[in-house]
């Protein structure tokens, strides 16, 4: 498949014609990257921004202590790092690749001369903006409001309602990871997978999880306590 119909595939370019799809192709560099490396750090300067063709990238914060905290793990077709692109600066979060991945770096001073000569693409760039400010709007308050349990029953509602509803997925990260993601340790997400799977509200088995009880999923996730 060619650069430009992979990337017409991606939420920001779409409705784009074919003549911008192949200006994004010109200006855009196709990266192969191996498992576990860092594709910018905390504080370097933020010359352009990425788009996850294949793979998964982990965005995160190191606290003082050397604690990890994951904002966001982004797949196939999501873009990451482009807010400091465009309010100028430096990354505020160190980015990893989780698998093998591929990636395309857009560098900032050619995309900002695209959005000059295509409005379409900045109305799209702002509608992501806004779901990636709602996005992290929620983060902030599952991690200061919610207890652990919670934030689990709300990411599993996610997943499933991003899977279109079903009630049955892999989670396609490690439980050491969504430990991470969830502001907790993986023996407490591991305490409290056995007892959301006593109180039969999920199944797991492996990395497969199974929901059971949406309406006390949703309750959890809304700031019930979870019955110890």
């Amino acid at each position: 498949m060619e650069l430009a119909d992979q990337i017409a595939e991606v939420p920001l370019f779409k409705g784009l014609p074919r003549e911008q799809l192949n200006e994004v192709a010109n200006i855009a560099v196709d990266k192969k990257c191996r498992k576990g490396l860092t594709l910018f750090s905390e504080g370097s300067s933020a010359t352009g921004f990425y788009i996850v063709i294949s793979g998964k990238i982990k965005v995160y914060k190191v606290s003082l202590e050397g604690k990890e905290q994951i904002l966001h793990i982004f797949g196939t077709g999501e873009l990451f790092g482009e807010v400091p692109v465009f309010a100028g600066g430096q990354f505020p979060a160190h980015a990893e690749t989780l698998e093998a991945s591929r990636v395309m770096f857009i560098p900032r001073d050619a995309f900002i001369g695209l959005l000059q000569r295509e409005p379409s693409l900045s109305l799209n760039m702002l509608g992501i903006l806004c779901q990636r400010l709602r996005r992290f709007t929620h983060l902030i308050e599952d991690l200061s409001l919610k207890e652990v349990p919670g934030r689990l029953a709300a990411y599993f509602l996610y997943l499933s309602n991003r899977r279109k509803g079903s009630d049955a997925f892999d989670l396609d990260i490690t439980k050491a990871q969504l430990a991470s993601f969830l502001g907790t340790i993986p023996e407490t997400l591991s305490r409290i997978l056995s007892r959301m799977s006593q109180q039969q509200l999920i199944q797991v088995e492996g990395r497969t999880i199974t929901l059971l009880n949406h309406e006390a999923l949703e309750s959890l996730a809304a700031g019930e306590k979870l019955v110890s």
